[in-house]
């Protein structure tokens, strides 16, 4: 497994909002994490960058033990993070983001930013246009693009469709399979669950910070208990 974050307990403050919970996700693949609101999803992810200090658990990247690694030393180590909000800077160029992205990895700027646009057609249109007047779904590109100038070996995304129309959310997804072919293991928390766990090779259901079910995609789309509860039927 190229990720694995076993027994995660954490929370903040007094407040636990993980209970022994496990994620993991292997190279060029997707992995899903829904459940309803509240149940830790986002959470999970900010434990396994290293946002949220876990009281008990460990977290294994890339055959190394990560777990008191703060999160600067997990992107130099491979890992990229898009958070919900805030995951762009809205008075700069889509250029100067992209930039901002690359800082750290200067030798490959060019490179990466035309692989990008490679990705994102539309962003190579706008790269001089200000972030702050793209529409949802290009913003969302944006932030994507950003992460991937790191060269990350793993992509994590939280809620990467949030507030974004439905045709964008087909479009976000099928970037998201071509950036796993590519080798990169993608983890991602999704309102959309239904749509999420078609696109996903495994998927994590969470309720109150808990694996309640934990199976390939296609598993969680026909088990008829994971329908009725998460899927609406």
């Amino acid at each position: 497994m190229f990720l694995s974050a076993e027994n995660m307990l954490g929370g903040y403050g007094e407040t636990t909002i993980l209970n022994d919970c496990s994620i993991s996700v292997k190279k060029g693949e997707i992995a899903v994490i829904v459940g309803p609101n509240g149940a830790g999803k986002s959470t999970a992810m900010k434990a396994i960058f290293g946002m949220l200090d876990l009281k008990a658990g460990n977290i294994i990247f890339d055959g190394k033990d990560i777990t008191d690694l703060k999160p600067q030393e997990r992107v130099k180590s491979g890992m990229g993070f898009v958070p919900q909000t805030h995951n762009v800077f809205t008075s700069m160029t889509v250029m100067e983001n992209l930039e901002i992205g690359g800082f750290t990895n200067q030798a490959n700027l060019s490179k990466n930013i035309s692989e990008v646009f490679k990705l994102f057609p539309v962003l190579k249109e706008k790269q001089k246009q200000l972030v702050g007047e793209l529409s949802g779904g290009q913003r969302q590109q944006v932030a994507v693009g950003r992460a991937l100038m790191t060269n990350p070996k793993l992509l994590m995304l939280d809620e990467p469709t949030a507030g974004v129309s439905p045709l964008v959310v087909k479009e976000l997804f099928e970037k998201i399979i071509s950036i796993a072919k590519t080798g990169i293991a993608i983890l991602m928390v999704e309102q959309n669950a239904r749509q999420a766990l078609e696109i996903a090779d495994n998927g994590f259901v969470l309720v109150q910070g808990e694996n309640k079910y934990t199976d390939k995609g296609s598993k969680l789309l026909s088990n008829k208990e994971v329908r009725k509860a998460f899927l609406g039927g």
